[in-house]
């Protein structure tokens, strides 16, 4: 059935490689071979495989996964975190150093400070990268779903024996019975009342009576009666069958191609990227800029080649993927807290962003789990024997028992109902023609019932009489309207009605349909799969954090509008399948925004649905657990699944729920909406930064007479900004930020960068000019670089706190107790370096104590000028993140 929907939809699609025919060809023939045909296609017999014969096929046909899991070990992260295109950059300038070193200065001179700097941060950079990425990615992997699966097989010599999944060949004979996963791609060659579990292929829920002979009238592959496929669960019943096809070879497999495909980069990933690289641009064509000044300006080619290699280092976004790994990996950690595993790091800024949200009713909004809410006679009235009748009816089938049985005898057994009076006599079973099903029984005093369950429709037609309490009347045209009036009622309502029939028979060896006729219409039972207890707060929290709920579901539209009611959502309209499947693609696009209830929809056409929404502009997120819903995941913006979802449906999500809760889901939006702007804070501080400096680093070249800093220097405030802005992904998020879906502008990155970073080169202005002017640092080389190097590191420091929140720092908006002591720490490292006797090897020489006033004065003043162009950009651009 997946096949003909994926290709009416897919078709010329990149998906289109599930268009498999030689598969759907050789499972038809397989279905119409006798047992002897196929055990001689096997060349197997039904004593089962000898082990020799196994183990050369599982050599041929590979272990029976129809999705492979790649893990990577641990060196190729570490070698992946050490070989990142900055690090190579680093790696180059590091050689030059040395070279340079060696080459022009005398040994006496050979400090190799520099190289040392650049060094460390290469490998803090490279550590930093590794450890998150491994710990990640071991985290996710402890935190999946690790089963044992074993089947029972025969082979020969041994018998009937246990085996792991993955060791089952074809060919091979399997046992199946209730509670068992179908392991391959089987033909029964044997069956007993076997009922299969295919939803999850389907999206059917109803269960599927497999038999040993096959039928040639099917319309889907997945209606073949003889055939189980893998991933598909036995509800009752037993089966032998011969493995027909394992791993990805199955139809299970068939999706592992969608599977296998890695998503394309998000947005987020390209603009990163984009940054990175323009930041290495905008470095190699500084760094010979700032050489080529200083060179000609000063006349010392190796001292101006050291100090523009320090330059390049200080420019190059070296810490820009760790950093932002930092960031999403403290998230992920901090999502699994939430119960919400990130499973590939960068969807967390696809997760953070989402402004739709698209998930079925079924065990989101509701508990997942039917129960009887009403057993009423005709009128409307409640009447236990009602409910006593569907009792005896349910309890005494001997066939499968459904979710509907299931909930009668619930609710039998919480009204303190017994059975201890009556005796099982036989039954009509269900069948989907007459859809109902019939039990005889005997009661204590040789009274022998017939009772009736089924669809109210075919159940009137049976019925000649009603009972009223006990007032037994004929059904006439007015009643039976009546009737059919209450039950539309209940059915507007989103409930499930069964209607309930008995008559008191003669005795007999067995009995047919035909003694279904002329019953007593008791009344109906109704079922309600009820809305979970915090799905409306969930509704409350995600509308109110600026997310639309869109409810895809199998079911009919009035089930879901009256859950939709129960929780608080909206409905702004609904589309049933078969219209979206009349709709031309304009057609869909144009209604799907203001559409809130997708009802009886075929998984395709939930891929259709989030395709449009996508096409609109939206960012959409999409909740779902099985193989009917992989293309659905792939397409989203953000795939989400939950821990008991199927392994198909595990793998192709990007976020795994470890409870079925949108409670669950709104915590982890949050979350992530912390994580990207906290990643945002990071990005717009290092360009901002970055071009005043470059301001800075220009003008001082063109007009001090030596070095404004040495290479040491340079690369020393280099580690300790480095080293503080780590510590942005455990800052705190302003409420605004976490209330909408975070745009990532690269217009308004630039924008930000011209605004914000010249504020630096200001101060940096003013303090060449005080140093020069003031302090006498005109013909102190070494006062003038310590004095930049201070104020440098004040403004760096403060620039983290000024950009991090459009509101007053630390008055209206506190930074977390981490950022706020790393900063300040790493300001009394830098100062103490400048002051104390083990900075001098870096050529740092104590300023004036006055000078302090001068740094107290620029603190403040350039804290204000940010403030005042931070409010003036707000007005302005109406943002500020």
């Amino acid at each position: 059935m997946i096949y003909h929907m994926f290709c009416l939809w897919l078709k010329g699609k990149k998906y289109a490689s599930l268009d498999n025919r030689e598969y759907y060809t050789k499972i038809e023939r397989y279905s119409k071979l006798s047992v002897e045909e196929l055990l001689n296609e096997f060349n197997t017999t039904e004593e089962g495989l000898s082990q020799e014969e196994v183990e050369r096929r599982l050599r041929h046909y590979g272990p029976n996964k129809p999705v492979k899991e790649r893990i990577k070990p641990w060196y190729v992260y570490l070698f992946e975190a050490f070989t990142t295109p900055f690090s190579l950059i680093l790696y180059l300038i590091i050689f030059i150093n040395l070279l340079t070193d060696v080459a022009f200065a005398p040994p006496s001179e050979r400090s190799y400070t520099e190289a040392f700097f650049i060094t460390l941060i290469v490998l803090i950079g490279g550590l930093v990268t590794f450890l998150q990425e491994y710990r990640s990615d071991r985290a996710v992997q402890r935190l999946k779903s690790i089963v044992a699966i074993s089947v029972a097989v025969i082979r020969k010599g041994v018998g009937k024996v246990e085996v792991p999944v993955d060791q089952i060949v074809p060919g091979d004979l399997v046992f199946l019975s209730a509670g068992d996963m179908v392991p391959a791609d089987i033909r029964l060659i044997s069956a007993k009342d076997l009922y299969v579990d295919q939803s999850l292929l389907t999206g059917e829920s109803e269960p599927v009576e497999k038999f040993a002979q096959g039928d040639d009238k099917v319309t889907f592959i997945t209606d073949l009666k003889n055939i189980c496929f893998a991933g598909t669960s036995v509800l009752s019943g037993t089966g032998i069958g011969v493995v027909l096809l394992t791993g990805e070879n199955t139809y299970l497999g068939s999706i592992a191609s969608i599977i296998a495909e890695r998503r394309p980069p998000t947005a987020f990933d390209k603009d990163i990227r984009k940054i990175g690289w323009f930041l290495v641009r905008f470095m190699l064509f500084i760094a010979p800029l700032v050489f080529m000044i200083n060179a000609l300006e000063k006349g010392n080619w190796t001292e101006a080649l050291l100090f523009s290699l320090s330059v390049a280092v200080g420019l190059t976004p070296e810490m820009l993927p760790v950093v932002i790994t930092a960031n999403l990996a403290r998230g992920a950690v901090a999502m699994a807290k939430k119960r919400v595993i990130v499973k590939r790091l960068g969807s967390i800024q696809d997760y953070g962003s989402i402004d739709v949200l698209c998930t079925d009713k079924t065990g989101t909004l509701t508990v997942g789990h039917v129960v009887l809410t009403l057993y009423i006679n005709i009128k409307g009235d409640e009447e236990l024997k009602v409910l006593k009748l569907a009792y005896l009816n349910s309890y005494f089938q001997t066939s499968l028992k459904n979710h509907l049985d299931i909930a009668v005898l619930e609710k039998a057994q919480e009204e303190g109902l017994r059975l201890e009076d009556y005796e099982r006599l036989d039954e009509i079973p269900f069948d989907f023609e007459r859809r109902r099903m019939s039990v005889v029984v005997k009661d204590s005093g040789g009274k022998y019932l017939l009772i009736t369950k089924g669809a109210v429709e075919e159940m009137l037609e049976i019925c000649a009489y009603t009972d009223i309490q006990g007032n037994i009347l004929q059904l006439n045209s007015e009643i039976i309207q009546k009737v059919l009036k209450l039950y539309k009622d209940l059915g507007k309502k989103g409930l499930r009605v069964l209607a309930v029939g008995y008559k008191e028979v003669e005795e007999k060896p067995a009995y047919s349909v035909e003694d279904e006729m002329g019953l007593i219409l008791a009344g109906f039972v109704c079922f309600l799969d009820p809305p979970k207890e915090d799905a409306k707060e969930a509704i409350h929290r995600l509308t109110s954090h600026g997310v639309e709920v869109k409810v895809i579901t199998g079911d009919n539209e009035l089930v879901a509008k009256r859950i939709c009611r129960l929780v608080g959502l909206e409905v702004k309209g609904v589309l049933l399948g078969p219209q979206i499947e009349k709709m031309h693609k304009e057609e869909l696009k144009n209604v799907v925004e203001n559409t809130t209830i997708f009802a009886k929809v075929t998984p395709s056409q939930k891929a259709q649905i989030i395709q449009a929404l996508k096409e609109m502009g939206k960012k959409v997120g999409f909740l779902g657990d099985g193989i009917n819903d992989v293309v659905a995941l792939k397409v989203s913006d953000v795939g989400i699944s939950v821990m008991e979802a199927v392994d198909v449906a595990k793998e192709s999500a990007d976020i795994i729920l470890l409870r079925r809760s949108l409670y669950v889901l709104a915590d982890g939006l949050i979350e992530g909406r912390k994580i990207l702007t906290n990643a945002l804070k990071y990005v717009k501080m290092t360009i901002s930064s970055n071009f005043g400096n470059v301001i800075s680093i220009l003008l001082a070249s063109l007009f001090i007479p030596f070095l404004p800093m040495r290479p040491a220097q340079i690369l020393f405030l280099n580690l300790l900004y480095d080293l503080s802005q780590i510590t942005i992904a455990w800052d705190k998020v302003d409420k605004e930020y976490i209330k909408r879906a975070i745009e990532w502008d690269m217009k308004d990155l630039f924008r930000f960068v011209i605004f914000v970073g010249p504020i630096s080169s200001v101060f940096d202005i003013l303090t060449f000019l005080a140093l020069w002017f003031i302090y006498g640092a005109n013909e102190k080389e070494s006062l003038f670089q310590t004095g930049w190097f201070m104020e440098s590191l004040i403004t760096q420091m403060l620039i983290v706190h000024m950009i991090r929140t459009p509101h007053i720092p630390f008055l209206q908006s506190k930074p977390s107790a981490v950022l706020l002591y790393s900063t300040f720490f790493l300001t009394l490292i830098g100062l103490a370096t400048a002051l104390l006797p083990f900075g001098f090897s870096l050529g740092f020489v104590p300023p004036p104590y006055h000078y302090f006033l001068w740094l107290l004065i620029v603190a403040f003043s350039y804290m204000f000028l940010t403030h005042a162009v931070k409010r003036l950009y707000i007005k302005r651009f109406g943002r500020w993140l």
